[in-house]
């Protein structure tokens, strides 16, 4: 045994130290960060990325390495509080809920809160750390979400932490799960499988969805299993998985139509009417006349009043302020309602002008549709990017990646008490994106990245 163990070293020695360094920094930025501290942040993210790449590098062929690194990088973070993000505050608030018998699509906190005798295990704690935009408003969660929250409340007892932990290890064989059939969905692609790894292993996705407790993992888990069952000709069974994916997140919903080409009319009508299906059976234990309007109102907010880490729109908002002496909160509200139309219609192009009959072009197709409407958006929060790196996983193309790094940027507003954001920071985050990306459009040869490819 000692001599099997010294010849691992010899053979590993540079990987087993990266991994004990980024065991170390995750160690530092789980238990010992203030979001406030930018500088810090910043370091360790930059150094964990830097790690993550070299790693890749030493052991693509080592399954067994690669796996059990990331693995212990997240399980890190099992025991502390998310601490750049409080909206797991809002998810054991809502898990409670349901746990009592009231379902969070028709009360809000604040009004449950000023009734009293609330049966909800530490309701003041829940309510205080959710903060004032989350608590007065309707959970705009997905039933899937209500559900992981719900078993999270149960298995959690009561505690806070108890809690965090259930949803913190679902998100984490949720991750295993994407690289599971990540692979199986790289070989159908004729990929090499170690590419699933540049998401398994890559920071943002540990400290955003492990870290902070946010649930893109668990919809591209049920995203990339449905995508695997397309890949190998069982469509029907990819149906109630996707829907289970749009269940978690709603983001998938932009993707349905360019599966009318991939699939043609007769086979697309019933995986649209089976992915429909399956969302209303998941909707209906939460029904109630006044849940349509009370959740569509909530999620409609997220098109019209909120701006953070945007790109273009920050462009137009200074040419609006400047030219048209208006105010920029006024722009916000009719800017959501431009973007929404432009996914639309850029959506449809791609639907009928493109030729998405093939698995690549179809997911090189939802990679241009969401990158798009990441670059319109008023509001691209970090872990968002999380979908972009998996799509890219399975293409050519990697400016994903590049903004998994330049998002870092974006933290900056984390160390001011009113969230102010550094203009300058956005500039250079958007700059390496869109200069990363326009070098993959217009290079040669495989890097050229057709928009209407033959």
């Amino acid at each position: 045994m000692p001599q099997q163990i010294i010849k691992f070293w010899k053979l590993h020695t540079y990987s087993i130290l990266i991994v004990l360094g980024c065991i170390s920094f995750y160690t530092v930025f789980a238990y010992d960060l203030e979001r406030e501290d930018f500088p810090k942040l910043l370091s360790l993210f930059v150094a964990l990325f830097f790690f993550h790449y070299k790693l890749i590098q030493f052991e693509k062929w080592n399954f067994k390495f690669l796996l059990v690194s990331g693995i212990l990088f997240r399980l890190v973070f099992l025991l502390t509080e998310p601490n750049l993000s409080q909206d797991f505050y809002r998810f054991i608030w809502d898990g409670e809920l349901i746990k009592n018998g009231i379902n969070p699509y028709l009360f809000l906190p604040n009004q449950l809160i000023e009734q009293g005798n609330l049966p909800v295990a530490n309701a003041i704690e829940l309510h205080q750390g959710m903060g004032d935009l989350s608590a007065k408003h309707f959970s705009n969660y997905p039933p899937i979400n209500q559900f992981i929250f719900t078993i999270s409340a149960f298995l959690g007892g009561g505690s806070i932490l108890g809690s965090i932990v259930i949803m913190r290890l679902t998100i984490i064989l949720a991750d295993i799960g994407i690289l599971y059939f990540g692979r199986k969905l790289l070989q159908s692609l004729n990929r090499s499988p170690h590419m699933a790894f540049w998401y398994f292993l890559n920071p943002l996705a540990i400290v955003e969805l492990t870290g902070n407790l946010h649930f893109e993992g668990v919809m591209l888990f049920f995203f990339v299993w449905s995508l695997y069952l397309v890949s190998i000709n069982k469509w029907i069974w990819a149906a109630p998985i996707y829907s289970l994916s749009i269940m978690v997140k709603l983001v998938p919903i932009l993707f349905l139509p360019l599966f009318l080409k991939y699939f043609g009319f007769k086979k697309s009508t019933l995986f649209y009417l089976l992915v429909g299906a399956s969302c209303v059976i998941l909707l209906f234990p939460f029904y109630s006349p006044s849940f349509i309007n009370n959740y569509s109102e909530t999620v409609g907010l997220w098109f019209s009043n909120f701006e953070f880490n945007a790109g273009i729109y920050n462009a137009v908002k200074k040419i609006w302020v400047s030219c048209f002496d208006a105010k920029p909160w006024e722009l916000v509200k009719v800017y959501g309602k431009v973007v929404a139309i432009s996914v639309i219609l850029g959506t449809l192009v791609l639907t009928f002008l493109r030729r998405n009959q093939n698995l690549n072009t179809l997911i090189i197709s939802m990679l241009i549709i969401l990158t798009g409407y990441y670059f319109l958006s008023s509001t691209v929060h970090p872990w968002y990017i999380v979908f972009l790196i998996v799509l890219s996983v399975f293409t050519k193309y990697q400016y994903a990646m590049v903004w998994s790094l330049a998002i870092v940027l974006s933290y900056y507003a984390y160390s001011n008490p009113d969230f102010k954001e550094n203009l300058w920071l956005l500039t250079i985050e958007y700059i390496l994106v869109f200069g990363f990306l326009i070098y993959e459009i217009i290079g040669k040869g495989e890097k050229k990245l057709h928009f209407f490819k033959k």
